[in-house]
């Protein structure tokens, strides 16, 4: 394969990883108008349409999407031939791509940037903060972190917390005058935060189990947010009852800012793992950050 001809596959999957032509250009450093060109010349040169072209999109065609699907298998193969190179060196060297919830990137990715930075210096570390369940090998990603319950089977997983819990809680300002809930059903008659799942826009339904008996509860308010952080201070300022990861409010759980109740009702679920595609090895990139997590996460 020429230069020539590479450089026109990379472009043309840079395209449809990034939906535009523009944001394809400026990751490649080149103008729109030269990516225009180079994507002609390798329609030309296939003698076939691969994108779909208007002024606001562009979309791959069938047989551009049969390439793509190709291409992506094979320059996994070209970095991981790369990766292999690097992990002759002493200092692990390279880029890595992290795709990770909001929840667990402020959990899990940023107490650890600064330090992972100042230890290794020579890997370029992009971490994208998505609620969106996004594929990562699709996106390109070299690992993600997720809850257990929603990890793909193919994948390997490395646990980076214990189970979970959820928490039912209160600020004291609104409990006073109400009852508290002592059953699910009981919530009906409270005013409650829903969340918005950003991923589908659909509304969470609570889950609770006590024994073998399961429930899934719809609540009730005028109140749904879709960020867990306008949530927590939503509950903090007397809005209604949340329902929440125990450690997102174990704090003002225990200075009094918060009441917790239908303790016997909340159920524990696999927690937060990081995950990446099954492959012959582990890049040094991500082996380094994995082990780096971890061992900050055992230091806690």
């Amino acid at each position: 394969m020429r230069g020539s001809e590479f450089t026109e596959l990379k472009a043309f999957a840079a395209i449809v990883e990034a939906g535009s032509f523009i944001r394809a250009a400026g990751k490649l450093g080149i103008s729109p108008p030269a990516l225009s060109q180079t994507i002609r010349q390798l329609e030309t040169r296939l003698g076939v349409r691969l994108l779909n072209r208007t002024t606001r999109s562009v979309s791959t065609t069938s047989a551009g999407e049969t390439l793509f699907a190709r291409l992506g298998t094979a320059f996994r193969e070209l970095e991981s031939a790369v990766a292999d190179v690097h992990a002759s060196r002493e200092q692990p060297a390279g880029s890595l791509r992290i795709n990770v919830p909001r929840v667990a990137a402020m959990r899990f990715i940023a107490p650890v940037l600064g330090d992972f930075q100042h230890a290794y210096p020579d890997i370029s570390l992009t971490v994208i903060v998505d609620d969106m369940l996004t594929d990562i090998v699709e996106g390109r990603f070299d690992a993600g972190i997720r809850l257990g319950e929603r990890l793909d089977k193919d994948m390997v997983a490395v646990k980076l917390s214990e189970d979970l819990r959820m928490a039912a809680v209160a600020a004291p300002a609104y409990l006073t005058g109400r009852s508290t809930p002592r059953h699910p059903s009981d919530l009906h008659q409270h005013r409650c935060i829903n969340f918005q799942w950003p991923s589908g826009g659909n509304i969470y339904r609570w889950e609770f189990a006590r024994g073998k008996r399961v429930l899934e509860v719809a609540v009730e308010g005028r109140l749904t947010v879709n960020d867990t952080d306008l949530l927590l201070n939503a509950v903090l300022g007397g809005a209604g009852i949340a329902y929440m990861m125990d450690y997102q409010v174990r704090p003002w759980i225990e200075n009094g800012q918060l009441v917790r109740f239908l303790e016997a009702w909340s159920p524990s679920f696999p927690g937060f793992y990081l995950y990446h595609p099954s492959t012959r090895h582990t890049p040094p990139t991500l082996r380094a950050f994995i082990d780096f997590v971890r061992e900050r996460r055992r230091s806690e």
